[in-house]
């Protein structure tokens, strides 16, 4: 695909598509990827909703969102047992539920069914996460961690990767291409938001970029993903988000879903509860029929 005539002084260009990313590069307008991770098909005509609590908080809590956010129709289950933070200092209610957390993920995957992803973020911890995860998240801060990205794709696990908030499109197209070299082909890039001066709300830190969308699908074959949650920071502005995701093209929408949203041990602000989401889930099928897709 020849780039340069038609987008002069881009960020991406031809030399780029062919021998920096050429694994990840869009052969021709066709060119899509398609795979199926847990019975579950990217890249088709089913937009994948992957949807749960930030943190895995506790047993109860995570098998209970397991079994309602399934019962809404979600085909993931998202949850962190290895949770990163902005700074080292953890308030009373923070708990990072690691090992322990793992097993309930495992436990809440076995009682409902539900497929899991959640993140990874030592090499010293992947074969615990690769044991449970049906998807390794790869979070935005380690996304250019490129002896990382090589040791989670030798897992052979399909991995999520998650945009930086400061990477242009073509620095997260490099990243996946440490993934591809491997050998590991079912990789899903993560929009979740970028920094930029004014995000609308004191509390916010980043804007959704959903020009990267199809900005994306013109240089990639692989399936994108966006988070509205992280992205916007604000419940409010979740489902318009995840309703413009899904009209913009994206191939699944990351949801932050947890039964008590304002008393969530994490990022309370962002999170939407079980009749928020099973109504987003009804809305945003709707909107993914409008452009020949389709959520449930």
């Amino acid at each position: 695909m020849n780039i340069e005539n038609k987008f002069p002084g881009k960020d991406i260009t031809s030399e780029d598509l062919e021998t920096r990313f050429p694994l990840a590069a869009k052969r021709d307008a066709a060119h899509k990827s398609r795979f199926v991770v847990a019975g579950v098909e990217f890249g088709g005509d089913v937009v994948p909703v992957f949807a749960g609590p930030n943190m895995v908080e506790s047993r109860e809590l995570i098998l209970d969102v397991a079994a309602r956010v399934k019962q809404a129709g979600a085909h993931f289950l998202r949850g962190g047992a290895f949770k990163p933070l902005t700074f080292p200092y953890r308030g009373a209610k923070y708990t990072e539920t690691r090992e322990q957390g793992i097993e309930w993920l495992k436990e809440a995957r076995d009682k409902t069914g539900v497929p899991v992803v959640t993140e990874v973020m030592e090499e010293k911890y992947l074969p615990l996460v690769a044991g449970v995860a049906d998807i390794l998240q790869i979070g935005s801060r380690n996304m250019q961690n490129f002896p990382f990205l090589t040791a989670c794709a030798r897992t052979g696990k399909p991995i999520m990767l998650k945009r930086h908030y400061g990477a242009s499109l073509r620095d997260w197209l490099g990243a996946a291409e440490y993934i591809l070299v491997e050998g590991n082909t079912k990789v899903i890039l993560c929009e979740r938001g970028v920094s930029a001066p004014h995000t609308h709300r004191a509390t916010s830190r980043f804007l959704l970029d959903l020009q990267v969308v199809p900005a994306a699908q013109e240089m990639t074959h692989l399936p994108v993903v966006v988070d509205p949650s992280h992205a916007t920071f604000w419940h409010p502005w979740v489902a318009p988000m995840a309703l413009g995701a899904i009209a913009a093209g994206a191939d699944g929408v990351m949801l932050e879903v947890h039964p008590d949203p304002r008393n969530a041990a994490v990022d309370p602000l962002q999170a939407i509860d079980y009749e928020e989401f099973a109504a987003l889930m009804k809305r945003m099928d709707a909107v993914a029929k409008a452009v020949d897709r389709r959520v449930m």
